[in-house]
Order: C-alpha cells, then sequence, then structure tokens
C-alpha cells in the first residue's frame, strides 16, 4: 500500500486558476517495473461543505519521456474500478509519441482501490456472478433477486457508513479538477475507456474550458440513467455474441461448440438449461444456469478471452467440474460500481414494472435472460439522489474524440451515437468494424488506432465521422 503523503491545495481562488501554494510531493511507487511516482491530494468529502471532512485521492504519475507538452489523464472505467495502475497498464501499448509527449496521471476514484474504499462486505457465498449479477429465475421471477437487492443495499450501506452517498460521478468529476490544481495544470487531456467515458464528459461538461484533448473509448449513453445503460447490456451481448457463434463454429473440429453459428447458439442454451436443472459443484462452488450466463457474458468483452469461453463450455459439456473456472474479478468492483449507479440517478422502487421489464426483454433478448432488466440494490438504497445529473451538451471547445467498435457488449453503439449526438460539434467519432469492449490498441485496427493518436500528438481530429 503507498504511504500517503497529504498535499495542502491552494485556496479557492487559486484552484480556479490551476495554482497551488506548494507542488505535490511524490514518492516513488513503480508497478509492475514501470517507474511511477505517487501521491495523493486532499478533497472534500462532500463539495457542499468544502471546509469540512476531507479524503485522499490517490494518484500516480509517468512521466513524459520527451518534450512534454501536457498531462492524460486516465480513467479505466467500471465504475468502481482503481485506476492508479491505469499509466503502468497502458504505458507499454501507447505509442512512443504519446508517451513522449504527455505526463500519464492515474488515480483511484473515490470509493475504490486506496482513496476512501467503501465496500459491502459481501460473504463469499455473493460472490457468485450469478447473485451479483441479480439475474431471475429461470422461470423469470425476480422474487430471489429482489430480496438480493434489498440485502445488498443495506450491507453497502451498513459496512460503509454516511460516506457512502458522496461516490457520485459529479463529486468524482470535481475531484479530477482538484488533480488538475494539484497538478499546476491550466488544462488536462482525459482518457477513459467505458464508464470514463461518461465521467469524462461530465468532466468536460462541468469545465469545459480546462479541457485540452479528450478521448472517450467504449462510450456510455449520455443520459445519466443507470438503468438505460443496464439495458443496453441485452443489446451489446446480442450484437457481440455472434462473433463468438462464427469464431467457435470455424473450429468445430477441436471445439466440438456447434458446427455453423446457429449450433453453436444452442449449444449455450442447452448448457444454460442444464445448469439451471442441476448446477454444477465445483471447487469455488456451484456453478448454475446465470453463473454460466454472466461468465459467458464477461468473457464477450475481448476476442482474446474466447478461448477460455470455449474452455468453459467444454467442460461444463463434458460435466467436468474440475476444468471449471470462473473468475469473480466484477465482485471487487462492486461496492463502488453500486454506490455510482444508486446514487447518480433517481431509480424505481417498484418491483412490479421491474418484472414486467424483465419478461419483455427475455422475450427479446434470451441470451441474457433478462439480466440487464432486473432489480439492483438501487431499488432500495437508503439515500436519495443529492444533485441533477449534470446534462452532457455541445456547449464548449470542439476537442473529444470518441471511438468505438461496432459490436461493444458491455457499451453498444446505439449509446455512443446518443452521446455523439449529445456532444454535438464538440465531438467526432470513428467508428471500428470489430467486436468487444475497448477499441483503441486492442483490436489491432490501424485505421481507429491511427487517427486516435494523431488527435492525442497534434490536436487533429477528423473533419467528419469516420468509420474504419
Amino acid at each position: 500500500m503507498f504511504t500517503k503523503m497529504v498535499v495542502t491545495l491552494a485556496m479557492a481562488a487559486g484552484l480556479t486558476t490551476g495554482g497551488m501554494s506548494e507542488p505535490p510531493q511524490w514518492q516513488p511507487c513503480p508497478i509492475g517495473g514501470v517507474p511511477l511516482d505517487c501521491t495523493s491530494v486532499q478533497v472534500p468529502l462532500d463539495y457542499q461543505h468544502p471546509d469540512g471532512a476531507k479524503i485522499g485521492i490517490e494518484v500516480s504519475r509517468l512521466k513524459a519521456k520527451g518534450q512534454r507538452r501536457g498531462v492524460l489523464v486516465m480513467n479505466p472505467g467500471g465504475p468502481g474500478s482503481p485506476g492508479i495502475q491505469m499509466p503502468a497498464q497502458l504505458a507499454p501499448a501507447l505509442p512512443t509519441s504519446v508517451t513522449d509527449e504527455y505526463d500519464l496521471i492515474g488515480f483511484d476514484p473515490r470509493g475504490t482501490g486506496q482513496s476512501a474504499p467503501v465496500t459491502c462486505a459481501f460473504t463469499p457465498d455473493q460472490l457468485d456472478l450469478g447473485k451479483l449479477g441479480l439475474y431471475p429465475a429461470p422461470d423469470g421471477s425476480i422474487g430471489a433477486a429482489a430480496d438480493e437487492a434489498k440485502m445488498l443495499a443495506k450491507q453497502c450501506s451498513d459496512a460503509s457508513g454516511p460516506n457512502l452517498k458522496y461516490v457520485t460521478t459529479n463529486n468524482t468529476a470535481r475531484d479530477i479538477d482538484r488533480i488538475r490544481a494539484m497538478l499546476g495544470e491550466q488544462k488536462i487531456s482525459y482518457y477513459g475507456t467505458s464508464y470514463g467515458t461518461y465521467l469524462g464528459a461530465v468532466y468536460a461538461s462541468m469545465y469545459p474550458q480546462r479541457t485540452d484533448r479528450v478521448v472517450l473509448d467504449s462510450v456510455n449513453e449520455p443520459s445519466g440513467n443507470w438503468r438505460n445503460t443496464f439495458r443496453n447490456f441485452a443489446v451489446g451481448t446480442a450484437e457481440r455474441f455472434p462473433d463468438f457463434e462464427s469464431w467457435a463454429a470455424a473450429q468445430d473440429a477441436t471445439l466440438h461448440l456447434g458446427a455453423t453459428p446457429d449450433a453453436v447458439r444452442a449449444t449455450y442454451f442447452a448448457l444454460a438449461a442444464q445448469l439451471d436443472q442441476k448446477p454444477m459443484q465445483t471447487k469455488t462452488g456451484p456453478v448454475s444456469g446465470n453463473t454460466f450466463r454472466e461468465q459467458t457474458r464477461e468473457y464477450l468483452y475481448n476476442t482474446i478471452t474466447f478461448p477460455y469461453l470455449a474452455q468453459l463450455w467444454q467442460a461444463v459439456q463434458a460435466g467436468n467440474a474440475d476444468a471449471v473456472q470462473i473468475n469473480p474479478a466484477i465482485a471487487t468492483i462492486l461496492p463502488g460500481a453500486f454506490a455510482i449507479w444508486c446514487n447518480d440517478s433517481k431509480w424505481s422502487r417498484n418491483v412490479a414494472m421491474y418484472q414486467r421489464d424483465v419478461l419483455k426483454d427475455r422475450q427479446q433478448y434470451p441470451l441474457t435472460a433478462g439480466m440487464p432488466a432486473s432489480i439492483p440494490p438501487c431499488a432500495f438504497w437508503p439515500y436519495q439522489q443529492a444533485e441533477p445529473t449534470t446534462r452532457i451538451t455541445d456547449h464548449g471547445p470542439s476537442n473529444i474524440l470518441l471511438v468505438q467498435n461496432e459490436r461493444d457488449p458491455a457499451t453498444p453503439i446505439e449509446g455512443a451515437m446518443a452521446m455523439r449526438k449529445a456532444l454535438g460539434n464538440r465531438a467526432r467519432m470513428i467508428t471500428a468494424d470489430e467486436g468487444g469492449h475497448g477499441a483503441y490498441l486492442l483490436t489491432g485496427n490501424a485505421c481507429l488506432d491511427n487517427l486516435t493518436t494523431k488527435f492525442l500528438v497534434d490536436g487533429t481530429k477528423p473533419a467528419g465521422d469516420v468509420r474504419c
């Protein structure tokens, strides 16, 4: 754990100009052999009472290797994902033209990692992906999911206390501006993925004149209504699943999961139904149909994980419990995710409404079995939305680049197009004929990669939207 280094910020007047009373106190904190420096910036727990309680936001830096032009603040998404490690993770993949020009800045958003983390005190039994995903029962009923959601809401509140309600996107954007001031920068450039795109759009809306070059990769829809974002998972999975079907069918001679895309799909439904009837007992616990559905959905995020998905299906097909491997890593980010989801939006408490939506979506999007429309802890959250959602508009400089795969299972292109419309002439959008969650430097699409790098390095954005 990094030693906390408390940084004294400038008075409020200094914060508006990028000035500060003393420089940050950096200390070495190498990650994976990458020579990062780390510090901590003190921010208000509640920005409505800026002179009240403070929390520390952990910040990392990888210094530019060439002629420095500024800082590139990064966020990996989630929500709920820590980001202090992001410069170390991304630097090896970034072109040297980017790492030469920018100090790469990572941070653990409030409520995550080492920045006043929140917790939900999950029990081992709750780490089942099927339960954490709050899937409906095999018959589509959500009674058990509602009970679990209610219990999780209470657990999060009891375990984290009243600090939980201050974990919001608006407050995280304000924290980013405190980081900017601590760094002594008039403006920041920004790279965010997944939820990090929404956070970046909110920052660019709250502080438009403090943005330099903004890249939003794998783009959330702009409304701030997290129920809309959840239900988009059903759309995204439906658009992405055919990529795996084709991949598996082309290798049927070795995989034996189906010789045609339709046959691969039939295998999926058969295995899920089999596990609905009789969960498989494994070393890490029972694997139900919903556990299987959720792990399948998550393995669609990256094409490089398709072999692991195939191995999972083969193990279930063969009844080989020892070979079934389920990765509940999502559990580590869910406390922060629940906080953002539930604090950012107004949520219905009408259980019957969620049930109707589940039954509707199960018919239209059977791959996800109604999960994206199911009831979350937010329906029972003890805190009300503290302030209006930030409205994302076209007011501000034209310095935002959206990059998006056409078949993204988590943030489908429909949501990205809505963000593009909301930003208007502030943005340009590059779409790639690719699948997966994460576009820049992840799919090997040279057209998208080169245009994005050019924007970061010399500020050149396309004259219009581009399809790669």
